[in-house]
């Protein structure tokens, strides 16, 4: 398969799908024992299990899922970041138009209307 490369300096990757690693140690193994964290095996590209296909679960039920496992911030978290926010859009607002004043005093002072 011919791959296109956009820039010549940079080599073409070797393999373009990296191995997947797969660890088959158990955390209660003795460090020497077979099966330890030491013990790493690499699996072969497309040799693990499928993804399931995208809609086969619905669209509604997938989101509700994916909406299980945010981790919603604490309700003094979520206000003191809002403060946050609207502080620096505040001061951001106020640097941009004091700016804008300068710049516009400079380009009447340079360039007067007659």
């Amino acid at each position: 398969m011919r791959q296109h490369h956009f820039c010549a300096l940079t080599p073409p990757p070797s393999d373009p799908t990296p191995p997947s690693v797969v660890d088959n140690g158990s955390a209660d193994a003795a460090p020497d024992a077979p099966g330890s964290h030491d013990s790493v095996q690499v699996q072969a590209p497309g040799t693990g299990p499928a993804p399931a296909a995208p809609g086969s679960e619905g669209f509604l039920p997938g989101t509700v899922a994916e909406l299980g496992k945010v981790v919603w911030p604490s309700r003094q978290q979520l206000f003191s970041e809002s403060v946050a926010v609207i502080l620096m859009v505040g001061l951001s607002a106020a640097a941009i138009a004091a700016l804008d004043r300068f710049l516009h005093w400079v380009s009447a002072s340079t360039f007067p209307i007659r």
